[in-house]
């Protein structure tokens, strides 16, 4: 049986089902208490790599967490990532690898959040205007002055993570993946030769709006939700990988959370396996 636990960088040891924040965005005041509670539930259920991102409200979501979550507890990992600039009129984002402005939305996060170091500080996206070489070199010289600890990769093919470590060590990649959608695939396997966390997104839809087939099926076999097999299945598909489900309502963070108790007999397992899309 996989471990419930992993290093990050081979050092810092986190729960492999981690919490995804991005939901997390709160209109009125009342939204707003909501999303924290959920944040602390998280906590309190025992998640300790939450993630979230400077796109996720400019900002903002990193200071729900702060709000919600300072002073953090020993055991929790924040891992945030940079890239990302808003777009220009007709364009809604833009990707952003900068040295310049990967520094100041680092300084930003490390503000917003209330930390002296980012323990796993991810690129969102690698940005084709700009060399590879001059956004991991820059996260390079953020971790040799203490402001990273662990660097990330985010949405990234094999050669790029490649590239990427031969300028720095990578600890973390998160890129989109599921029991359905295994684009990747060759990414998670370079990630588990190395040792390397793989933190997939959107690690259950659209697995949890199937109605019938052979998710809902192993779902009533075990008296389990579509979504709980979709993170089961992945909890097993390999020990480096840490899947991050968001949500805003308590209820499903609760529901999230219980996957990770959640055993797959082989024979359903294979017959998940069996699943992905051509």
């Amino acid at each position: 049986m996989a471990s419930d636990t992993f290093r990050i960088g081979g050092e810092r040891a986190v729960g492999r089902l981690g919490f995804g924040a991005m939901h997390l965005r709160p209109g009125s005041e009342q939204e707003r208490r909501s999303c924290v509670a959920v944040a602390r539930r998280a906590v309190e259920l025992g998640v300790t790599l939450i993630d979230t991102a400077h796109l996720y409200g400019w900002g903002a979501n990193e200071e729900l967490l702060a709000e919600a979550l300072y002073p953090y507890p020993e055991e929790l990992l924040v891992a945030t990532k940079v890239g990302v600039a808003r777009g220009r009129p007709g364009q809604e984002i833009e990707l952003c690898g900068r040295p310049e402005f990967l520094r100041g939305q680092v300084e930003e996060g490390l503000r917003r959040l209330r930390l002296e170091r980012l323990e796993l500080l991810q690129l969102h996206r690698v940005d084709p205007k700009v060399p590879l070489a001059d956004q991991a070199g820059t996260l390079r010289e953020l971790q040799d002055e203490g402001k990273i600890g662990h660097v990330g990769l985010s949405e990234v093919t094999v050669a790029q993570l490649e590239e990427a470590r031969g300028i720095v060590e990578v600890a973390g990649v998160q890129n989109r993946y599921n029991v359905l959608d295994r684009e990747y695939e060759a990414v998670l396997e370079a990630c588990e030769a190395a040792g390397i966390a793989f933190l997939p997104w959107r690690p259950v839809h659209p697995a949890a709006s199937q109605g019938a087939g052979e998710i809902a099926a192993v779902a009533a076999e075990v008296g389990a939700t579509a979504a709980q097999v979709a993170l089961a299945w992945l909890l097993e598909r390999s020990p480096v990988v840490l899947p991050i489900p968001g949500t805003s309502r308590i209820a499903h963070l609760e529901e999230n959370v219980a996957a990770s108790g959640l055993r797959l007999s082989g024979e359903q397992y294979d017959r998940l396996d069996r699943l992905a899309a051509p």
